[in-house]
């Protein structure tokens, strides 16, 4: 057996374990040591095992992972968020459908936050879905509204997706960041015509409230506002102004979000204690699947299964157009069965040497790609945000009718999907301007 055909041998091995859902973080290792020691010997599998994951871990720019993830697990345990969504609400309670767009905007302002599509979805859950249902919103415009909202998590940055992205790829961060400004920007309006549009051809859907807010009092709810405010305004304009890195904002934002936590007594030892743990059990699970994907790097590129597939792809000359169908499909499927980040780096070894040998922009394509594991949150039959949301409302709602809410804006992501794809240079003026 030649050596690529034992590198594709070990991606079929791969997946009939994800199949059997073994875990990514071991299949990845598994399948990547068996190959190599197969392959090149004991010696080579043992010592690559011991080199490549010090080499992952030891990179700088992975400091910030756990940050971002503190920073979103501190402003959830602590509800620093909440009023975002108060003042949206009150703000636009006039406009038909306002209680959702007030969920897409405080699911936008929680995202600037946490980096975390789930952690979005489950604190927005908690918080809009019952306003919704209190005001007589149908069940599923009111949960999938804020299912689909929780995916603009991942794009407007922090976005743990993009940093992990920008390690493996070698591209910069914050241009990362950048481009995925424009990218959320453009979801969230398209969320918002989407409810828009049916609440408009349907009225049932969001009932008038005929609530009138004084003006005084939505002035005082946006004062509920400054928490989450202050969070972003300190890293953003130190990340953009150059007064520190994207690893070292990270940090910042963790720093500020205790420190706001704390000057608005919503931080008890319990709440910080969780939000530890939580920041230290997803740190290392992303970890593991990251080494994984690192060793199956390797391993491709040794056995040259890796090139093997790329010059097969890029040989069949099936240009630009076939070419993305052929991602979208992979990334819609993997979407079903699969968390993003797991997705991502199972099929990056394989995707990145694919886009880069056509051309591509590898910065355009993180974004186009991060856009893309997001539409796999929310697709069917396994949508991790869709179960979010059923597990937040508990019996409310069944599953399937969750399922039926997010139909229209899986259309509209499609679309936006498209729109990234044929018009590259939307995603790249910001970072052109670093």
């Amino acid at each position: 057996m030649s050596d690529v055909q034992i590198g594709l041998s070990g991606l079929g091995i791969l997946v009939a374990l994800l199949a059997l859902r073994v875990p990514i973080g071991v299949s990845l290792i598994g399948v990547s040591f068996g190959g190599l020691w197969y392959m090149m010997g004991w010696n080579i599998a043992w010592g690559s095992l011991g080199i490549i994951p010090y080499q992952f871990a030891s990179n700088w720019v992975l400091s910030s992972v756990p940050m971002f993830l503190l920073l979103g697990f501190v402003c959830y345990h602590t509800q620093l968020t909440q009023g975002m969504f108060r003042a949206a609400r009150m703000w636009l309670s006039g406009i038909p459908g306002g209680l959702a767009i007030a969920a897409v905007f405080g699911s936008a302002g929680f995202a600037a936050v946490s980096g975390s599509s789930v952690a979005c979805s489950a604190a927005m859950g908690r918080i809009a879905v019952p306003e919704m249902i209190r005001h007589r919103y149908h069940p599923e415009l009111a949960t999938g509204t804020v299912a689909v909202a929780g995916t603009i998590g991942a794009l407007i940055p922090p976005s743990i997706i993009m940093i992990l992205y920008g390690i493996i790829a070698q591209q910069s961060i914050t241009g990362l960041f950048l481009g995925g400004i424009s990218a959320g920007i453009l979801t969230a309006i398209g969320y918002i015509t989407v409810i828009l549009v049916r609440v408009k051809l349907n009225p049932s859907l969001a009932p008038d409230t005929n609530e009138v807010i004084p003006t005084a009092e939505k002035i005082r709810a946006l004062k509920d506002t400054w928490p989450v405010l202050l969070i972003m305004i300190g890293i953003f304009s130190g990340l953009f102004g150059g007064i520190f890195t994207a690893t070292e904002a990270g940090a910042v934002g963790a720093f500020l979000s205790l420190v706001v936590a704390a000057l608005k007594r919503s931080l008890n030892w319990t709440r910080f204690r969780n939000a530890i743990l939580e920041t230290l059990m997803t740190t290392g699970a992303l970890i593991i699947i990251a080494v994984g994907a690192s060793l199956l790097t390797r391993f491709l590129a040794l056995s040259g299964a890796g090139d093997y597939l790329s010059e097969l792809i890029i040989g069949l000359n099936s240009g630009y157009f076939m070419l993305f169908l052929a991602i979208v499909l992979i990334y819609v499927f993997l979407g079903m069965f699969l968390e993003p980040i797991g997705a991502m780096l199972l099929t990056l070894p394989i995707v990145l040497p694919i886009v880069d040998n056509a051309g591509l922009n590898l910065l355009w394509f993180g974004v186009v790609l991060t856009k893309l594991l997001e539409i796999g949150m929310i697709t069917p039959p396994i949508g991790m945000n869709v179960f979010v949301i059923k597990s937040v409302v508990g019996n409310l709602v069944t599953t399937s009718a969750i399922f039926r809410g997010i139909f229209w804006f899986l259309v509209m992501d499609f679309l936006i999907l498209i729109f990234l794809i044929a018009v590259p240079d939307f995603i790249l003026f910001l970072p052109s301007l670093e």
